[in-house]
């Protein structure tokens, strides 16, 4: 039996580029003492539009008891508020509040600012060509 190493799986590479990349990310947030999770989940509510908790996940891919956890922690910080569905008053929707906004607004320029060492470290075209290869096999295998 002859076993491959490790690096010779995707999924294995995928996992270690996004710790690298979350890690010099995290250290971006570190500052504001938001992590990488609560700002994606911003950057999702940052439109103005109510999410399910089901929208949420998918968005953020993250499973539904760690998002639940993180969102209460959200709420308790005043970040998030939960609001029922006027279409249909069972459901709840997850809204960013007016700190929230102001928080991903922050976090959005030191993402941005984080992007643009990405793109300066790994070339224009080399990051365009990434985005690219990594939204089309997000796509592919959904």
């Amino acid at each position: 039996m002859t076993d491959q190493p490790l690096n010779d799986y995707l999924a294995n590479l995928l996992a270690q580029a996004n710790r690298q990349v979350g890690r010099r990310l995290d250290r971006a947030f570190s500052a504001e003492g938001v992590p990488v999770e609560q700002w994606r989940i911003l950057a999702v509510l940052g439109d103005g539009e109510g999410r399910s908790m089901g929208e949420l996940a998918e968005a953020v891919a993250m499973n539904h008891p760690t998002l639940t956890k993180m969102i209460d922690r959200m709420v308790s910080n005043a970040l998030v508020y939960r609001a029922p569905d006027p279409a249909d008053r069972r459901k709840v929707l997850i809204f960013a509040s007016d700190r929230g906004f102001a928080v991903n607004q922050r976090l959005s320029r030191l993402a941005r600012r984080h992007q643009a060492e990405m793109s300066q470290t790994c070339g224009d075209q080399e990051t365009a060509d990434l985005k690219r290869l990594l939204e089309g096999l997000i796509a592919r295998t959904r």
